[in-house]
């Protein structure tokens, strides 16, 4: 987006939001000719291609009166929306999107940024009657391809096995809890195929040697892998992303986004995205991370 074009942009971009929050809370379908025409999910790719096309009206797919944000850099409602559009670099903003799918009201998508810098990002978006209401995310600064080849984004992205969202959910769910919150690792092999298991995360190499070489590292160098709490497991199909929070590295507090790939009942592809979670006195909204 060149610095012409941004500016364009951004004066459509504020007007859009300008006209959408005039809209009275007595007007009980907002833009719906407008956003009936599409998928929850259709919208939120919509709404962030607008990062690279420029178009305003993805805008109408949020709704005014209630959009909940949990990015804690940025101000709650449209007002911390089009805060941000206001202090993009000359360059402006770009996301190339490279999965998506939704779980009731959720829409999830895995995204590849330039958002003040080249970023890996999860994007959580909650609707209600078919505008945005809630956003959650997770960014971090792109790495090298880990020992194994792999980039943050490589990888299947065909969704299959609609079927099988709510077992899939619940292996990764029990996963969560039973592993990585319980600490029992020999029950590894319950939920990750240990001969097809591929990794993303920058560091770790594929399979269960690659993970748990990484386990040894961080072991003997005093680090930390800690999951303490899950929040949330949203899937459709063969992909499921839960959202936790623990502690990493040196002990810093941290959002895990972990995005997983099953295949007859097992996991068999990981992406990740760790973020740190600020302190509170440098929250720019109240809403928290989760």
């Amino acid at each position: 987006m060149n610095t012409i074009f941004k500016s364009i942009f951004l004066a459509g971009t504020m007007s859009a939001i300008a006209a959408c929050t005039a809209i009275p809370d007595t007007n009980p379908d907002i833009s719906s000719k407008e956003v009936s025409m599409t998928t929850n999910t259709e919208k939120a790719i919509a709404l962030l291609n607008s990062f690279n096309t420029g178009d305003q009206t993805p805008i109408a797919y949020i709704n005014p009166n209630k959009y909940i944000q949990h990015n804690l850099d940025v101000a709650d409602g449209l007002a911390g929306f089009g805060a941000i559009m206001q202090n993009a670099p000359p360059q402006g903003f770009s996301a190339k999107i490279h999965r998506a799918f939704a779980d009731g009201d959720y829409v999830v998508t895995h995204t590849e940024y330039d958002f003040f810098g080249p970023k890996a990002g999860f994007d959580v978006f909650r609707f209600e009657n078919g505008l945005i209401v809630e956003h959650w995310d997770n960014l971090a600064d792109i790495t090298p391809p880990n020992p194994s080849g792999h980039t943050q984004f490589d990888g299947p992205t065909v969704i299959t096995d609609l079927e099988k969202t709510d077992t899939n959910k619940k292996v990764v769910t029990d996963f969560i809890n039973n592993v990585l919150l319980g600490g029992q690792m020999d029950k590894i092999t319950n939920y990750i195929n240990p001969t097809q298991y591929i990794q993303h995360n920058s560091a770790v190499a594929d399979g269960l040697d690659g993970f748990g070489a990484a386990m040894k590292y961080f072991a003997d160098n005093g680090l930390v892998m800690q999951y303490d709490t899950l929040h949330k497991v949203l899937g459709q199909g063969n992909f499921v992303l839960s959202m936790s929070e623990g502690k990493f590295g040196k002990g810093d507090h941290v959002a895990f986004y972990d995005l997983f790939r099953l295949e007859d009942g097992l996991i068999v592809e990981h992406w990740d995205v760790i973020q740190p979670i600020p302190p509170k006195s440098d929250w720019k909204n109240q809403n928290g991370k989760f």
